[in-house]
Parts: structure tokens; sequence; C-alpha cells
């Protein structure tokens, strides 16, 4: 298959891209490098991505920038920036992808533990990846032409602890998570919100 793998230089990006290289043809994608670049807060960035990349068989979004904060503190702009950049911005690749994905293809998104498992400061994340959880259930039962949408919702990223400094006791490596992303791609699975450590072994 050829699968475009956005955010392929990101943490979780970077490992789900190893991963299925080794069975199909990755295409990668970020905002700054990569084989094509796309800005997911523009729905003509998108639109310009697919139109050069040209058709494939799944996308896997592994990108999406949304604000940690006090609610009290979280301004309009910094809403927006989840809503747009996270939210709106795998919504769009998917409605503006309809046109170029082959037939049976699927689409895999990224949601995030903070949808379910709420914390202090995580008011906007928290909502985005709800809101992305949501979309895809629905989104499901109107994917036309055999195609698939799932959402993968990864726990804390042991390589992300590890940047913020943080305990990594409860933390997955990105090449656990990915295999997730890889169930997405190859199974029947359609509508789902799926669990990385449902594959960790």
């Amino acid at each position: 298959m050829r699968v475009i793998v956005v955010g392929a230089t990101g943490t979780i990006g970077k490992a789900v891209a190893k991963l299925l290289a080794a069975e199909h043809e990755v295409v990668r994608v970020a905002f700054r490098s990569g084989d094509y670049r796309v800005d997911m807060t523009s729905k003509e960035s998108i639109e310009n991505m697919y139109m050069q990349a040209g058709p494939f068989d799944a996308l896997v979004c592994a990108a999406g920038v949304a604000r940690f904060g006090p609610l009290s503190e979280l301004s309009d702009e910094d809403f927006q920036t989840g809503l747009m950049g996270k939210l709106m911005g795998q919504v769009n690749l998917v409605r503006v992808g309809l046109e170029y994905i082959n037939d049976g293809g699927s689409f895999t998104l990224t949601s995030g533990v903070l949808s379910h498992q709420p914390m202090p400061g995580s008011s906007s994340i928290s909502m985005v990846n709800a809101g992305l959880e949501g979309f895809v259930r629905a989104a499901a039962l109107e994917m036309p032409r055999g195609l698939r949408v799932n959402v993968v919702s990864p726990p804390w990223v042991k390589e992300t602890l590890e940047a913020l400094d943080m305990d990594t006791s409860a933390g997955m490596p990105a090449q656990e998570v990915a295999r997730a992303y890889h169930a997405s791609i190859g199974g029947t699975r359609s509508g789902t919100v799926i669990n990385p450590r449902d594959f960790s072994f």
C-alpha cells in the first residue's frame, strides 16, 4: 500500500513511518520537511499536499498542536490553536482526502489519553481529543467506496515524558504506540477509538 504519514518527523510519526516502511511505500509529510509539506491549519495547504502526493491507500496523521494551561489563563487564541491545528486540521485531512484516496482505503487520526483521563490544565486538549473521537465515530457511518476511518488514542509517550523531564514510568515507547496505527491500516475496523495498550506485549 501507499501510505501518507502526516507528522512523520514527530515522535510518534517517526515510529509509525519506520514500522510501516517495512511493508508499505511511505510518503512522509510534515510542516517543515519530508517528501511534501503541509500546514494543517490551512485547508488550501491540505488540498495542495494531496494534489502533489497523488493517489494513496491509507493516511495516518500523528500531528496537531493544542495548548496546555490553566482554564482561567487560556485565551481565545489558545483554544483556537487546538481547534484549527489539531481538530479541524485532521477533520479536513479526511474531508479533502476523500477525493484522492483509493477505494477501500483508510484514514487513521490521533486523539490522546486526555480525552478520557483529563487533568488540570487539559481543558483545551481534552476538548479537541474528544471532538476527534466523536467525529470518527460519526464519519465512519458515511464513508463511501469501502473507506474506513479510525482514531488512535495514545497514552503518554515515554520519549515525550523524557523530553519534558517527567516521570516516564507510565509512558509507552513510541515504537509500541506505532503498532496501533499498523493495526488500523491493516484491519477492517472503522469508527473505532484504538488504545495502543491493546497491542503492547
